[in-house]
């Protein structure tokens, strides 16, 4: 586990950080073997995951929270992916009993665990796994404990089983994060999927804080 730790102002890696850029040499991999990839990716409201999965072919579901239905649709339509990208209206702790892509090769959680309680976001991962193929993998990113977000954040110092609290009241401004959130540790990343029952293969620390993990099916 590779435990280094950065701190930068922003708390969402939005562009193709290490973590997105391993998951689509990961589908360039798999196409290139079978010629058939589905993925997953959970929390992409701007789109702009979805298309570069599907301009390497892939089949890929997009899920994300029923209000950003009008903006993810319009995005697809003009990412000239329509045939290959669908759009799911859910919640991150609502997934449909089944997706029309499952078992799926690979799955992308942006955002959305560190809404939920540790033990919740354990279930939530829990479950994302049954949906992969064995040997599919499941790319995950938080929002980290030693990154600018922690500055005033209440619970820092509790165990991770307990740690669930608003953010600073400046820094939720700042960020538009107005809802207790579960900050993580590399560590915490590394147990919360090993306890889910996933085989973890790498979890690492970006410049701006947030904590990622990559793990597989078994």
């Amino acid at each position: 586990m590779n435990m280094t730790t950065h701190i930068n102002a922003n708390p969402w890696d939005t562009g193709t950080d290490e973590l997105e850029r391993l998951a689509l040499e990961e589908c360039v991999k798999r196409q290139r073997i079978d010629h058939r990839v589905s993925v997953l990716v959970i929390a992409d409201k701007h789109c702009d995951l979805a298309p570069r999965f599907a301009r390497l072919e892939a089949e890929v579901i997009l899920a994300d929270q029923p209000q950003f239905h009008q903006e993810i649709e319009g995005r697809i339509l003009a990412s000239g992916r329509r045939d290959q990208i669908s759009y799911v209206a859910t919640e991150l702790t609502a997934l449909p009993e089944r997706f029309a892509g499952q078992p799926f090769d690979i799955i992308v959680v942006r955002q959305g665990l560190c809404r939920l309680p540790y033990a919740e976001a354990r279930s939530v991962i829990r479950n994302l796994l049954l949906r992969l193929r064995i040997g599919g993998k499941l790319y995950v990113s938080v929002l980290g404990l030693h990154s600018e977000l922690s500055q005033g954040y209440a619970d820092s110092e509790a165990t991770i089983d307990q740690r669930f609290a608003p953010l600073a009241p400046a820094l939720a401004r700042k960020y538009g994060i107005h809802h207790p959130v579960c900050l993580y540790t590399e560590r915490n990343l590394f147990m919360v999927l090993l306890e889910a029952g996933a085989s973890v293969l790498r979890t690492l620390t970006t410049t701006y804080g947030n904590v990622k993990g990559v793990a597989v099916r078994v």
